[in-house]
C-alpha cells in the first residue's frame, strides 16, 4: 500500500509565513504539521512508501525534511515528487496532484491519500482495520459540531452501513455537522476510476470532488476520526492548534 501526502498548496492565507516554508512544515507544539500526519500513519499495518507530492517552490524543504526523518530512522520510504508548479496559477489542484503521482510513478496498488496539514490528535490504527475490511473506498468524517462551520467544508449523509448517499462540496443549507476530511482510502480496484475521472476533464481541484463523482459509481464508506482534527487556514487557526496540541502532547 502506497501513501499520497498532498503539499503542493501554497497557503496564501497564511502569508507571510507560508512565502518561504510551506505550511505543512510548520511547527505546531513543536514539531512540523506532516510529522503528525506520519506519526499517526505509522499504526497502519501495510504501507510500504509515502509519496509527498509538494511544488517547484517548496521541493527541495520537503526533500531536506524527509532526509532529516530517514536519518532519524524512521521506518518509511520517501519520496518526494515535484509537481512542477510554481504558484496558485499553474498549480494542478489535489485530484491533478494524485494523477501526477499515479502517472510519474505508474502506481497500481491500494492508495491512501491525505492532506498534509491534517492535524489528528489520535494514531489512525483504526482507519487502517476499517479499510481492510471495506476493501472499497473510505473518507473520513468529523463532526465539526456546528452548521455554519459545514459550510466552508462539504456535508455528507450515509446510511447505516456509514456509506455516502449524499455529497455536496462548501453547502449553502447544510443539514448535518459531519464533514468529510483529508483522509481517504482507495483500493487497487478504484485507481483505474481516478485516471478516468481525469481523463474527462472533470474539476482536479479539491479532493472531494472526487468522493462526489465516485460514490454514485461505487460503494464508499465512512470512518469517524477519533480524538480532536484541527484545520489550519488562517494564523488564527495556527494559533489555536499550537495552544491545543500544546495541551495534548
Amino acid at each position: 500500500m502506497n501513501v499520497i501526502i498532498l503539499a503542493a498548496g501554497y497557503a496564501t492565507r497564511l502569508y507571510p509565513l507560508t512565502l518561504t516554508q510551506p505550511k505543512p512544515l510548520l511547527p505546531v507544539a513543536g514539531k512540523p504539521m506532516i510529522d503528525y500526519v506520519l506519526d499517526n500513519l505509522a499504526s497502519v499495518a501495510g504501507i510500504e512508501r509515502i509519496f509527498v507530492v509538494t511544488n517547484a517552490k517548496f521541493a527541495t524543504h520537503f526533500q531536506k525534511w524527509a532526509d532529516e526523518r530517514r536519518a532519524g530512522g524512521s521506518r518509511f520510504e520517501f519520496t518526494i515528487v515535484n509537481d512542477g508548479s510554481t504558484d496558485d496559477t499553474n498549480k494542478l489542484g489535489a485530484i491533478g496532484d494524485i494523477h501526477h503521482v499515479l502517472e510519474t510513478h505508474r502506481l497500481d496498488d491500494d492508495l491512501i491519500v491525505v492532506a498534509g496539514d491534517n492535524l489528528f490528535s489520535e494514531p489512525l490504527d483504526g482507519f487502517g482495520k476499517f479499510i481492510r475490511e471495506k476493501n472499497s473506498p473510505v473518507l473520513a468524517l468529523y463532526d465539526v459540531g456546528d452548521v455554519e462551520q459545514i459550510k466552508k467544508y462539504n456535508s455528507i449523509s450515509v446510511d447505516d452501513d456509514g456509506r455516502i448517499v449524499f455529497f455536496e462540496e462548501k453547502p449553502k443549507n447544510p443539514t448535518t455537522t459531519l464533514t468529510g476530511i483529508g483522509l481517504y482510502y482507495y483500493p487497487r480496484s478504484t485507481v483505474p476510476l481516478i485516471r478516468q475521472y481525469v481523463a474527462e476533464g472533470n474539476n482536479p481541484d479539491q479532493p472531494g470532488r472526487l468522493v462526489q463523482w465516485l460514490y454514485p459509481r461505487v460503494p464508499f464508506y465512512t470512518w469517524r476520526v477519533p480524538g480532536t482534527w484541527y484545520d489550519i487556514g488562517s494564523k488564527e487557526t495556527l494559533e489555536e492548534a499550537n495552544i491545543i496540541f500544546a495541551k495534548l502532547h
